[in-house]
């Protein structure tokens, strides 16, 4: 499987997955932390992550797949949402509980 199939298969096998650097419970860049601790307080329960530090491939790939430089990237229902600081716009403006709360109820 080509790494951009695995990123795809990432992104197609869970409604909400964020590519970070690190990991939910520790993160290893502060944008990664905050994106976490954003979706978690939005409610985000099934949050799956890939820690792009761990798979050069995959940190290497994945902005030309989704057209995004940096990292963290969210995607929820297979669509790039985007990094750290759409994120943040999106909690504090309450669109992202909304979001994750949609998602959830059709699981």
């Amino acid at each position: 499987m080509s790494v951009i199939e695995r990123i795809q298969a990432e992104i197609e096998g869970h409604p909400i997955v964020l590519f970070m650097k690190g990991t939910a419970q520790f993160p290893m860049c502060g944008f990664s932390s905050r994106t976490v601790q954003a979706l978690k307080a939005a409610g985000a329960s099934s949050l799956h992550t890939v820690n792009v530090l761990e798979d050069p491939e995959v940190r290497a790939n994945l902005p030309r797949y989704s057209n995004w430089p940096t990292f963290p990237q969210l995607f929820l229902q297979g669509e790039l949402i985007g990094g750290c600081d759409i994120t943040m716009e999106l909690f504090e403006s309450g669109e992202l509980a909304r979001m994750i709360s949609e998602i959830q109820r059709q699981q």
